[in-house]
Parts: structure tokens; sequence; C-alpha cells
């Protein structure tokens, strides 16, 4: 997919729930990897260095964007320039 710069991020109760509790497990370092990913993914939300992707299956309607090797945010193209965040976590709570 082509460059796309999102002009909305939203999400629900559910995933600030889920991103409260993400962030109090990490480090120093892994917040500051976290902030320079989304301030990537807010430039666009297709960078190479984000290795995002369509997924497959029951998720077929969604993406996810690499955080760190193991860490992963789910998200939904609701039209060409928003997008709501639906899971943040470990590939094996993401998928």
């Amino acid at each position: 997919m082509s460059a796309m710069k999102p002009r909305a991020i939203r999400y629900d109760a559910t995933f600030e729930k889920q991103w409260d509790k993400y962030l109090k497990k990490l480090t120093v370092k892994e917040k500051e990897q976290l902030k320079a990913r989304l301030l990537i993914f807010k430039e666009d939300a297709f960078d190479k260095r984000l290795k995002t992707h369509h997924l497959k299956g029951n998720l077929k309607e969604y993406y996810a964007f690499s955080i760190s090797y193991s860490h992963r945010i789910v998200f939904r193209l609701l039209d060409d320039e928003e997008i709501l965040f639906i899971e943040i976590g470990s590939h094996d709570v993401c998928y």
C-alpha cells in the first residue's frame, strides 16, 4: 500500500484500558521506542520501518504494525484518512 498520513487516530475505552496496562509494563527505553514508532505511524501508516501488514482469516478487516520485535498494534482503516486502534500487545495477545 502507498503512503498514508492518518488525519485522525481513534480508539475506544477497551483499547485505552489495554494501553494503560501496556504502558505500565514498559521500561523507559521501550516507551521511547513506542513514541518513535507512533511518530513514524502518524507520518505514514505504511512506512517500511513499521512492517505494517494486512491480517488474514477472522482478522482480514485489520492491519497491524510492529512496535518492537514481539509487540504490535492492530488497527482498522475507517476511511482514507482515519484509523481506529483495536489492540496493543504481544503477537500472542493481538492475534
